[in-house]
């Protein structure tokens, strides 16, 4: 598995343990999945797409450091999902201003919005 900043630690397992437990993904499906890693399903709705990279950003902020090699990953995921650069940009530069580094929804379309008319 690529590790963005060469390392993993509990709280980004936690994390996204929960998020797969939100999709319906099982403790040992994810163990699995970070063991035996499979190719990425294409995402298909707009939707889809800012909710999975948004997820992206939030597991990479849950140990409250952004490395350049965690940025430069997430651009490169971004651009899989045809996610402009720029955006990755400004949610980044948002979630600053917020605790947690938690954009409300809202905030998050509107900077989708400015991009994707």
């Amino acid at each position: 598995m690529v590790i963005a900043d060469g390392k993993i630690n509990v709280s980004e397992v936690e994390f996204i343990q929960k998020i797969a437990k939100r999709m319906g993904i099982s403790d040992e499906d994810v163990i699995s999945l970070f063991k035996n890693p499979q190719p990425s399903q294409p995402l298909f709705s707009e939707v889809e797409r800012i909710t999975h990279f948004y997820k992206l950003i939030l597991v990479m902020n849950v140990d409250n450091e952004t490395h350049e090699k965690e940025v430069v990953a997430l651009k490169n995921f971004g651009l899989k999902m045809g996610i402009r650069p720029m955006v990755a940009d400004q949610v980044l530069k948002k979630m600053e201003q917020y605790e947690n580094k938690i954009v409300p929804a809202k905030e998050l379309l509107k900077i989708f919005k400015i991009y994707y008319n």
